[in-house]
């Protein structure tokens, strides 16, 4: 009976993981028109408003939810979870406020392209197919760090699409920032919470290899689904 019921919670996890990986193309990115109303008829400081949409976009943001939950897959340690995930929000928040404050543009399908390439890395990196393709493994810190710039960046292009007041843009865009380091602690949460449950049903390193192939295939698909948009575009 107890075995029964690991392998139901394991299932469970593993669709779940595989629902999520579907919902990222629908998803990935996307500011709901409500925001983007509010995005571009805001005057002056409204930091509160801002703080809560930046948390919004990090909870709703499944592309960086699956990176995330790639990130911490085989982390057991608080402190290690930590240290990446500190390095995934400063590169997130540097390119976030450099590229609105400093109307840096680009693209936005090929940055959003690269962002899904990122899932499809850590994804073949969790599998160790660099080390046993290449032969090497590439420092996985500053890898993190690395695909943190285009996370954010990624952002930065969708609120550039917007006419947003230069009045308080500032200290709007750190709320915003702020709210995104919010809803990535909240989520972070969530995915340990899950993977915590995972390792204690026994089955974990069995199924490993699976969910992994799922993240990697949903990473493909949202490339695959930007690079479209780029070409019909």
């Amino acid at each position: 009976m107890v075995v029964n019921s690991n392998r139901y919670s394991v299932h469970r996890c593993l669709l779940l993981l595989g629902l999520l990986s579907c919902s990222a193309v629908a998803f990935a990115h996307g500011i709901a028109r409500s925001d983007q109303a509010f995005v571009q008829g805001n005057t002056g400081m409204q930091l509160i408003p801002f703080i809560y949409l930046g948390a919004k976009h990090m909870v709703t943001g499944y592309d960086h939810l699956l990176f995330l939950a790639g990130v911490i897959f085989f982390l057991y340690r608080l402190r290690d979870v930590a240290i990446y995930v500190t390095l995934f929000a400063v590169g997130h928040s540097t390119t976030l406020l450099t590229g609105v404050l400093g109307g840096i543009y680009a693209d936005p399908y090929i940055v959003d392209a690269i962002i899904g390439l990122s899932v499809v890395y850590k994804a073949f990196d969790n599998l160790d197919g660099f080390q046993h393709v290449f032969g090497f493994r590439p420092n996985p810190r500053a890898a993190v760090l690395f695909f943190g710039f285009f996370h954010g960046f990624g952002l930065s292009t969708k609120l550039q699409q917007f006419a947003i007041s230069a009045d308080g843009l500032v200290a709007n865009m750190l709320a915003f920032n702020v709210g995104v380091e919010i809803g990535q602690l909240l989520a972070l949460s969530l995915i340990l919470v899950f993977f915590n449950l995972w390792r204690t049903s026994g089955n974990f390193l069995r199924h490993a290899w699976h969910a992994n192939v799922l993240l990697m295939t949903a990473g493909f698909i949202l490339m695959g689904y930007q690079l479209t948009g780029y070409i019909v575009s």
